[in-house]
């Protein structure tokens, strides 16, 4: 029996790491492999920032990638979330009666919807903001390079 709970929190706190893919669907899930990487890469620009600062362009790409895959996981926590008991059942617990326990939504589970909001948003826009920024600040750049 799939928790609906269980698999919020785990989309919200391990989904960069493709655990929520992992408990839904098992260790022949692609995508829960595929996962990590674009968390490890975007991990990876951060630490380029830090040893080469912020005019690294490779950073510019690879820091939003974390984040988008850290927004996108917290909106999978949100939709496990709100999902309904019948569908959920129906869908990941397909042997259970649709009203099982385990698809109830629960005071954690609107917890965990509402931290997956307020963290993923802020997440989402800050890699929005750090990448407009870094786009206009290097069209700046090159338009004076070729002005003078």
């Amino acid at each position: 029996m799939k928790n609906k709970t269980l698999a919020t929190w785990l989309a919200f706190l391990g989904g960069p790491l493709g655990l929520h893919r992992f408990y839904l669907h098992g260790p022949g899930d692609l995508l829960a492999w595929m996962l990590p990487m674009p968390t490890a890469l975007g991990l990876y620009g951060i630490e380029r920032v830090q040893q080469w600062g912020q005019d690294d362009h490779l950073s510019w790409l690879l820091i939003p990638m974390l984040g988008f895959t850290i927004a996108g996981c917290a909106l999978r926590a949100i939709l496990y979330g709100l999902m309904t008991p019948e569908r959920w059942n129906a869908r990941y617990n397909p042997q259970a009666d649709p009203e099982a326990p385990p698809g109830r939504t629960h005071w954690f589970t609107v917890v965990g919807i509402g931290l997956s909001l307020m963290i993923g948003t802020a997440v989402l826009m800050a890699s929005l903001a750090f990448s407009f920024q870094r786009y206009f600040e290097y069209q700046i750049e090159e338009a004076r390079k070729i002005s003078q």
